[in-house]
């Protein structure tokens, strides 16, 4: 048996802390701010002074008075020793608009965040979110988009590490087969610590029919194979529907290579739905998934609900189709990772506008919500399929929380990436986009208050491991789309969306599973080569040791990285020196454990990039002390 432990990876963002002048510590950099930093609003950069909003007061604001976005934007810099995770709050209120939120508008180093803030007529503490502020000089902004917020005071301080371990493993379908609590239980193992490799085929006989293609290149280019594979069951369906051989690809996939199954379920219905007789053939050309505007459809979404309805009996239909091959599955012993209804509120979904993509959430919240609890009560109930993982796509709009159907209906929470073209966020106009997009995670990561793991169910580019770890964006699972290259589609495994150093650097990482990785009793216990939660390793990494680690050292008696002193070097080092960066007068290092300390660009002094360095070696990112890093 195949045996390993991959060592936590995903503690990075707890090195956010600014050091500041101790005993034993060369402090930083004296232009770095000490956090929690806290700005007037009237001090800002391009700030008006008002003490009242014309006729209406706002008493008890803390300085002189306060900042009225009204023109132009308001900004303040800071600047951090380390590329890391900031939280925003602002002091605010706004007074404009009783009906509805206003939008506002953040801007980091030109990056916008949006937030929408209610009608608050005292001052109240608005959360802006968890930002990346990178080493050297940042700009924060507030710009004047729609406006019309007082501002009191901006408090930006280190952000919190995500607590993992909230998640749970126990699936919402209380009769889960023992196959699908073992790989649930598995991927809660490793959630927060690693991801997962997974790469989406493509479909309807692409690359000639050859069904490997995107994973032979995969393969060819980083010597591994993603762990999770990919698949649609779109093509069973009422209307043209044929058998592509997914449901046989999915079993061998798990039967014959210890790997896992995701799928999504891109059901069509058709355009003119009015004049379709059930039963009745329809080319494909003249059906849709799409929204009912964008289609020209008059498949009535909502109609779905009406148990005596055609669209509920077309719908009846579609599921019993789908059923048939999960049930495959099933008989097989095989779980699967399950999306459907995915992407349902894109564009908001605001109907009537009718602007999701998708026809199941062209009616609005409600009725998807609705549809996803039928959907879920047919398969479980009616069709006794047990061997499900219900995945829930979601979005971070602001209506997003709406059209989450509950805990009760989902097991995992999933984000599609797609930020090559649009809404880029890293200055850049082309080429891939390594971004974490951690302001997504961190969003879905909250719908749930963290009890059910976040996935990246589709991507463009693979985040860059290095942005996951420091935005503490630690995704499930990735699984690009699949790659129409060969055939002149979109090339999402080119050079245009990935950056192949990256890709490799991602695959070839202990951070990163793949196919030859995944535990053999996968399926049986989940992995019995997974700590325990009774096994140190496991432990919370801010607060518990893990098992030493052998660091080579030329240093005599001293230990490199050793700032504790207690002659290992563990996660406890670096939190020791979290500690003492962040509160000197509480939390010392003897002379000793500085010098131990100082163990990235050694001579720099005891800095946040030392305690990172300690957890990078803890993570197996990097083999040996000290780390030397060029500016």
């Amino acid at each position: 048996m195949k045996s390993f432990i991959k060592k936590i990876a995903a503690v990075f963002s707890a090195a956010a802390m600014t050091a500041v002048s101790m005993p034993g510590i060369t402090p930083a950099v004296a232009a770095d701010t000490v956090f929690p930093y806290m700005i007037q609003g009237e001090d800002m950069e391009g700030a008006e002074l008002w003490t009242s909003i014309y006729e209406n007061q706002l008493p008890d604001y803390s300085g002189e008075g306060f900042a009225y976005l009204t023109g132009g934007e308001l900004s303040f810099e800071v600047t951090v020793p380390e590329d890391a995770m900031y939280q925003v709050t602002v002091r605010g209120a706004q007074i404009l608009d009783k009906a509805s939120p206003r939008q506002q508008t953040m801007a980091v180093n030109g990056t916008e965040y949006i937030k929408q803030v209610p009608y608050y007529d005292k001052w109240t503490d608005i959360d802006f979110g968890i930002v990346r502020l990178n080493k050297g000089k940042n700009t924060i902004s507030f710009l004047n988009k729609y406006g019309y917020m007082a501002i009191d005071t901006v408090t930006v301080k280190v952000a919190d590490k995500k607590d993992y371990s909230l998640a749970t493993d126990v699936l919402c379908d209380a009769e889960a087969t023992a196959e699908t609590k073992a790989l649930m239980k598995y991927l809660k193992s490793v959630y927060g610590k690693h991801t997962i490799s997974g790469q989406q085929e493509i479909y309807g006989g692409g690359h000639k029919n050859n069904y490997e293609w995107e994973n032979e290149f995969l393969e060819e280019l980083t010597g591994k194979v993603p762990a999770i594979r990919g698949l649609d069951f779109m093509n069973y369906n009422p209307l043209y529907g044929w058998d592509d051989g997914s449901t046989e690809r999915a079993i061998a996939w798990v039967k014959e290579r210890n790997g896992i199954i995701t799928a999504s379920w891109h059901i069509n219905v058709p355009i003119d739905f009015d004049n379709y007789k059930l039963g009745d053939e329809v080319d494909w050309k003249k059906c849709t998934y799409k929204n009912y505007q964008a289609s020209g459809s008059t498949f009535n979404t909502a109609k779905v609900l009406e148990e005596d309805s055609k669209e509920r009996a077309y719908f009846n239909e579609a599921v019993k189709m789908l059923a048939e091959q999960l049930q495959k599955l099933q008989d097989e012993n095989v779980p699967i990772i399950f999306r459907p209804l995915h992407e349902a509120q894109g564009n908001e979904g605001n109907y009537p506008d009718g602007t999701s993509w998708f026809w199941w959430g062209d009616r609005g919240a409600e009725v998807y919500k609705e549809l996803w609890k039928l959907l879920y009560t047919k398969l479980t109930e009616e069709y006794q399929l047990h061997n499900i993982i219900w995945e829930f796509n979601s979005y971070d709009y602001a209506n997003s929380h709406t059209w989450y159907p509950g805990d009760e209906y989902v097991d995992i929470v999933a984000y599609d990436k797609y930020n090559v073209e649009y809404n880029r966020g890293d200055g850049k106009s082309s080429g891939p986009n390594l971004l974490a997009i951690s302001s997504k995670f961190d969003y879905l990561f909250k719908l749930t208050d963290g009890k059910k793991m976040v996935a990246m169910a589709e991507n463009d580019t693979v985040p860059a491991m290095d942005n996951m770890i420091v935005e503490d964006a630690n995704w499930l699972y990735f699984c690009p789309w699949y790659d129409g290259g060969e055939d002149g589609g979109t090339a999402f495994l080119g050079e245009a969306y990935q950056d192949h150093d990256e890709l490799k650097k991602m695959y070839q990482s202990e951070y990163c599973i793949t196919l030859d990785e995944l535990p053999e009793d996968l399926y049986k216990s989940g992995g019995t080569d997974i700590p325990t939660p009774t096994d140190p390793v496991d432990q919370p990494t801010t607060t518990a040791p893990t098992k030493p680690v052998e660091v080579p050292t030329s240093s005599g008696k001293e230990l490199l990285g050793d700032a504790n002193c207690d002659g290992q070097v563990t996660i406890a080092d670096s939190t020791a020196i979290l500690q003492a960066l962040g509160n000197p007068d509480k939390y010392g290092l003897s002379e000793l454990g500085a010098k131990n300390a100082d163990c990235c660009n050694p001579g720099d002094g005891v800095l946040p990039s030392d305690a990172l360095a300690i957890q990078k070696i803890d993570a197996k990112v990097i083999k040996e002390l000290p780390e030397i890093i060029e500016s």
